[in-house]
């Protein structure tokens, strides 16, 4: 009976009292709505195939469109691969791990890596590095980036707290930040002379950006938020901060201008239930001395949101049975429609003929 108590003693001692890596902060989410309204369900991915990467190799983050019309994506293992075609070719290595890719006005592809930081690539063998630190300080958590036609580069730096290279990857990273909800996360620009600066700060778990057509607002995604922000960057607003969309039924994860002022958006994920210990910290550090089996994670339900530099929704693209896993970002090229993914073994595409019509608002 001693040995029964004493280990039942020990077991709760763990539980409350063992150290862990999370310091959680109060937060009282708004309710989710669900998939209702502008995000009523649908199955409209169900026309989409699945496009494999070579054997063995996943997660596709993103795309880049060159101005030559090239398609490049990479993968977990930082792969480069052109896409446009039949089938995906890997045209480099480049190690890391790669997440958000642009072309630039350069012609260069510029790649957002979570181990390594702002990169430049403009061939085989041209790999170099532009942003690893802001004052003296590492960049730890690059996700997203977009380039500004005179070559101004904004990213986003996802925590400023959990490293994903010392972590485990980004998928275990992101968790961790989110269920702690610390507000490290920022976005930062590199101007052409070379100087980097943040340009706004206090996000949990940053992720995808996005430039207006015009280059005078910024599209920010805050995924621990379930919201996504305008940044102004000209006009009388210049510096001002506003949510732009807000209690979003799904984790926002990447943006892509589609470069007619509409936009597309990745869903991550739908809201998990665990937001309803947000408010209690200390839940939350018990939840997590539990152990992986019962810590949050995703939930595999894709979804691509199209909305207008008003914030209106002109179509969703839905995947409620999880077919593409964990759905990152997309765009249409040519008479294309791509969706990446985190952690499956492609990317989806589509024909634009089987993409149901935008809404006229």
């Amino acid at each position: 009976m001693r040995i029964v108590l004493g280990i039942l003693l020990i077991g709760f001692g763990y539980l409350l009292f063992w150290p862990v890596p999370v310091a959680p902060v109060a937060y009282e989410p708004p309710k989710s709505q669900g998939f209702t309204g502008d995000y009523v369900p649908n199955n409209a991915l169900d026309a989409a195939q699945m496009v494999t990467l070579r054997e063995g190799a996943i997660g596709p983050e993103d795309l880049a469109v060159m101005p030559d019309g090239t398609v490049y994506t990479t993968d977990l293992i930082g792969a480069l691969y052109r896409i446009d075609g039949e089938s995906p070719k890997v045209v480099d290595q480049l190690g890391g791990r790669p997440l958000g890719l642009k072309a630039g006005p350069d012609g260069a592809l510029y790649i957002a890596d979570s181990f390594r930081g702002i990169l430049r690539w403009s061939g085989v063998g041209t790999l170099e590095t532009l942003v690893d630190q802001i004052d003296g300080a590492p960049v730890i958590y690059p996700n997203q980036l977009d380039v500004g036609r005179d070559g101004t580069i904004y990213f986003s730096n996802s925590s400023d707290r959990f490293d994903p290279e010392v972590l485990g990857g980004t998928k275990p990273t992101s968790v961790m930040t989110i269920w702690e909800q610390s507000d490290t996360g920022y976005v930062a620009r590199r101007l052409p002379d070379g100087t980097v600066e943040k340009i706004a700060t206090g996000f949990v778990y940053t992720n995808g950006v996005a430039l207006s057509p015009d280059e005078d607002f910024l599209l920010i995604n805050e995924t621990g938020r379930a919201r996504m922000h305008r940044l102004w960057l000209t006009g009388p607003k210049a510096g001002q901060q506003e949510v732009f969309l807000d209690n979003l039924p799904g984790y926002p994860d990447n943006l892509e201008a589609q470069g007619d002022g509409t936009y597309w958006l990745a869903f991550a994920s739908p809201r998990v239930p665990a937001e309803a210990l947000m408010p209690y910290p200390f839940l939350r550090k018990v939840v997590w001395r539990l152990g992986p089996m019962v810590r949050p994670a995703p939930i595999h339900r894709g979804m691509m949101v199209h909305f207008d530099g008003q914030g209106n929704i002109l179509r969703t693209l839905q995947d409620p049975t999880g077919r593409l896993g964990i759905t990152t970002g997309g765009k249409i090229v040519g008479d294309q429609f791509y969706v990446m993914t985190l952690d499956s073994d492609g990317f989806a595409r589509m024909s634009v003929g089987d993409m149901p019509p935008i809404k006229v608002h």
